[in-house]
């Protein structure tokens, strides 16, 4: 059974810093596209970083230049280094695997998405 498990959220104050995980179980990166999404109160769910198997990388405008997503396929880890948080990175966050052959894009990535995460919150205080 595949699962990926997030951990790493918290409440954090705003220009603080959380290191968000995923671990793959039953399931192995190597050859997909992972990414994270989050979705905040009354609003949708959004990707907001990619990386391919290939190691291209991709993130949505509003957290280019303070988060970093990076993967160790040795580990069948995802990571999410976020820095200089601010109040509206407030949400839950969820690790994705893209369904395999789909494109990695941000553009359309709900609908690319084979396994979610649980979600792991985080909260962004002012």
């Amino acid at each position: 059974q595949v699962q990926l498990v997030e951990s790493g959220g918290g409440s954090v104050q705003a220009g603080g810093s959380l290191n968000l995980s995923c671990a793959a179980v039953g399931y192995n990166i190597r050859m997909e596209c992972m990414g994270w999404f989050r979705q905040a109160p009354n609003k949708s769910r959004e990707a907001i970083a990619l990386n391919s198997f290939s190691g291209i990388i991709s993130y949505v405008d509003s957290i280019e230049g303070r988060f970093t997503i990076s993967r160790d396929n040795a580990k069948n880890m995802v990571y999410l280094q976020m820095n200089s948080l601010k109040p509206e990175d407030t949400a839950m966050y969820y690790c994705a695997a893209y369904r395999p052959w789909a494109q990695c894009t941000l553009v359309g990535a709900v609908s690319a998405v084979e396994h979610w995460g649980q979600g792991t919150q985080v909260t962004v205080s002012s």
